[in-house]
């Protein structure tokens, strides 16, 4: 974890310890966007069965879509600062040329 003080310098990174956090946000607000197309679709096959449908079925694949979408940016995010640490890690090393 990071602490208050840790928010006043720049010695190290804050994101990669909330970016999980923004991550299990995200995935809430997909589900409920996703519950809510559901009741639409199921809504709607009252009017028109087929119409409905689809909605419902939309509904459940861009569930499932924004879920593997959000893991990959998330992912994709923590990947650049590993790459920074690694970078960091190797430059003290003395690897670096000069």
């Amino acid at each position: 974890m990071f602490s208050f003080s840790d928010l006043f310098q720049w010695d190290r990174f804050i994101t990669p310890t909330i970016i999980k956090t923004f991550y299990w946000l995200v995935i809430a607000l997909i589900c409920l966007f996703g519950l809510s197309g559901i009741f639409s679709g199921l809504a709607a096959m009252a009017i028109s069965p087929f119409g409905g449908f689809l909605v419902l079925l939309s509904s459940i694949a861009s569930v499932v879509v924004g879920i593997v979408f959000s893991r990959i940016v998330a992912e994709l995010i923590l990947i650049v600062f590993r790459i920074n640490e690694h970078l960091g890690a190797i430059r003290d090393q003395g690897g670096g040329m000069r």
